[in-house]
């Protein structure tokens, strides 16, 4: 009898066990199927919210990390100024160009995803004068991150490769924006749709100018970049004239004005890397970049509405200035005075400053990054 009564006990305690194990376990895959859907639903919710107007950032990383490189690289210019910059050590640059290129395959990873699963908000970008300059900064960030490279020479089926898979895109969107500008109605009149942003779209002919004519092929970086200046000049006089609707682009975009002087700014460079020499032309096409440069820092007022609060249009700051330093190193190497190199200095720490403040404030910012109502995205709706 005592031994049925314990035998009782334990078929009673194993199945309280056993109980207790299934509860357990049900628990268990309770958390993780709603892990997994928080996980999903933060994912789409990012894949919504991020536009092409985010790789402004891969861009500024990838200007930085070019110019470092143009910095440590060896030079005959034998001024103290460079033989200090010079010295700087390698590490950085190698680290910055990780960073670089970790945010820019994120940044194009993500996009990817919002093509595949988002391919409807994708279009509206596309249809749109503003967002579809934008679908250019992705292919111009991975030619700065191709030009800077240090491990891929110029002159490699590798970077000849990558040349191509960047170009291609490109020169399609080339065909798409400047052909609707004289085929289409009335809504793709150049005077219409033309805005400070158009000028993305002639620094990817350029940017791929320049990468082109470091691995040799001549003909192909002057086609690339007499297409790029001659939709330059166009556009310049356009929006110079404000014939267009550049004017009423809204405030929190107002950043976007510095692409005025980037694009004579990166012109220089690769007419630079195209003759093999800072001549005439790159000296006028840099001191137009200059002027246009102390014509907006002298007009703060413009710029004060889209401070108020930070955004990602923050981020437009820094590679236009960028590329300013970066011509004024080549400028300055070219022409060995003190007065040069003391410009040089000033832009060199202007850009990395402008780089670092613009990192600062937006791990700060971090929440503010991906806002809900993000009145950016909402410029994006057709």
């Amino acid at each position: 009898m005592k031994i049925n009564m314990e035998c009782s006990q334990s078929n009673i305690e194993l199945v309280i066990i056993e109980k207790n194990i299934t509860n357990h376990n049900n628990q268990k895959s309770t958390s993780l199927m709603f892990t997994k859907r928080s996980l999903i639903r933060s994912i789409t919710c990012i894949l919504k919210k991020l536009h092409a107007g985010y790789f402004r950032i891969s861009l500024s990383f990838g200007g930085q990390a070019l110019l470092w490189k143009t910095l440590i690289d060896p030079t005959n210019d034998t001024s103290k100024s460079r033989h200090v910059l010079s010295m700087l050590p390698s590490s950085v640059f190698i680290v910055l160009w990780s960073m670089s290129l970790f945010i820019l395959a994120l940044l194009s990873l993500l996009y990817l995803l919002r093509c595949l699963f988002f391919f409807k908000m994708v279009k509206e970008e596309f249809l749109h004068h503003v967002g579809v300059n934008y679908l250019f900064a992705p292919w111009i960030s991975w030619f700065l991150l191709l030009q800077s490279a240090p491990f891929i020479a110029p002159k490699t089926i590798t970077y000849l490769i990558l040349w191509w898979v960047f170009t291609v895109p490109v020169v399609v969107l080339d065909v798409k924006i400047y052909g609707q500008w004289f085929t289409k109605g009335k809504r793709s009149f150049l005077t219409t749709v033309a805005n400070p942003t158009s000028h993305l779209s002639v620094i990817g002919n350029l940017i791929g100018a320049q990468a082109a004519a470091e691995m040799g092929w001549k003909e192909s970086a002057v086609c690339l970049f007499s297409l790029g200046m001659v939709h330059y000049l166009v556009l310049f006089v356009t929006l110079y004239q404000r014939l267009s609707g550049g004017d009423r682009l809204p405030a929190l975009l107002r950043p976007v004005f510095f692409l005025f002087f980037a694009a004579p700014g990166v012109a220089s460079l690769a007419w630079e890397s195209i003759v093999g020499d800072f001549d005439t032309l790159s000296k006028m096409l840099f001191f137009l970049s200059l002027f246009l440069f102390m014509s907006l820092v002298c007009r703060p007022a413009l710029f004060k509405r889209s401070m108020r609060r930070f955004n990602v249009a923050w981020w437009a700051y820094s590679f236009p200035v960028t590329v300013l330093a970066m011509a004024s190193t080549n400028y300055a190497q070219q022409v060995k005075g003190t007065v040069s190199h003391i410009l040089m200095l000033i832009l060199l720490a202007l850009s990395v400053l402008v780089s670092f403040s613009l990192t600062l404030f937006t791990l700060l910012n971090s929440k503010m990054l991906l806002p809900d109502n993000d009145p950016i995205a909402s410029i994006l709706i057709v």
